[in-house]
């Protein structure tokens, strides 16, 4: 999925590549994603499910926001934190 602001906005207004597009990929475990990530010293957000995914964001450094997400039967709104493996 390819996500982007609604708005007709230009690259001026803006002022920087990446703004408010994000772009979500499926993947096998989006958690074993996230713990790699933090080993690599990047700063992903804290994993949460949502749609019955969980749900890992990062910012690549031209800002544009890449989600990691990977089926899961935890309950909705379920974060990372509170529930570890």
């Amino acid at each position: 999925m390819l996500q982007e602001y609604k708005t007709e906005i230009t690259k001026e207004i803006l002022g920087k590549l990446g703004e408010g597009v994000s772009i979500c990929f499926q993947c096998e475990d989006a958690l074993k994603l996230y713990l790699e990530f933090l080993s690599k010293g990047l700063n992903p957000e804290q994993p949460f499910v949502g749609n019955g995914m969980w749900d890992v964001h990062i910012n690549d450094p031209d800002g544009y926001v890449l989600h990691f997400e990977s089926v899961t039967d935890v309950p909705e709104e379920t974060k990372y934190s509170k529930w570890k493996k």
